[in-house]
């Protein structure tokens, strides 16, 4: 149970790792300090292996370290969002977790699934909870933090759809290939 845990707790710190990396290195600017960010695509693709508790915590210490590393202090509503999209991505793919954990090779109808869930997750979490956080939290004007957010759950949305399939898809085989993950 102890040695389970321990590699639960080292995937999820690998996790927030690349999220970070990718939040602050990997990104492309869309509107205003709206970015498409490519880490939104990872944190579903850990929180489709590991649950909502991992996604929930991955997104919220990687978009924390993230503002930290950038020196302008936290910007709470985005971080909040963030660990509220890991902890929703988590429960939108439990088919594919399940299928993982069996074995078994993603399906067409896990991958539509993981697509259309991730992007309502996406729609959800930045079109509307991050701009009603920034408007409560930041006194931000809700003309440009929804239309910011918009932009944000597009371009999240797709880089999910895209680069979270693949990486999903390479996962599943070098699990089933090597075995690897036998402890998930």
């Amino acid at each position: 149970m102890l040695k389970k845990a321990l590699r639960a707790t080292a995937a999820i710190a690998i996790g927030t790792a690349l999220f970070f990396v990718l939040a602050r290195y990997v990104s492309i600017p869309v509107y205003a300090s709206a970015r498409v960010n490519f880490q939104y695509a990872i944190l579903a693709v850990f929180a489709a292996v590991l649950g909502p508790v991992a996604g929930l915590i991955i997104g919220l210490i990687g978009h924390m370290l993230k503002e930290l590393s950038y020196g302008w202090g936290f910007w709470w509503s985005w971080i909040i969002v963030s660990g509220v999209a890991g902890f929703l991505f988590g429960f939108v793919t439990r088919g594919v977790r399940a299928a993982i954990k069996e074995g078994r090779p993603l399906t067409r109808g896990m991958v539509i699934r993981f697509v259309v869930g991730t992007a309502f997750v996406h729609l959800f979490a930045w079109g509307l909870v991050a701009p009603v956080l920034d408007v409560v939290f930041d006194l931000e004007h809700s003309s440009r933090v929804f239309s910011q957010g918009l932009f944000a759950f597009a371009g999240n949305a797709v880089t999910t759809a895209v680069v979270g399939v693949l990486v999903l898809f390479v996962f599943v085989k070098a699990r089933r290939k090597y075995k690897a993950c036998t402890w998930l």
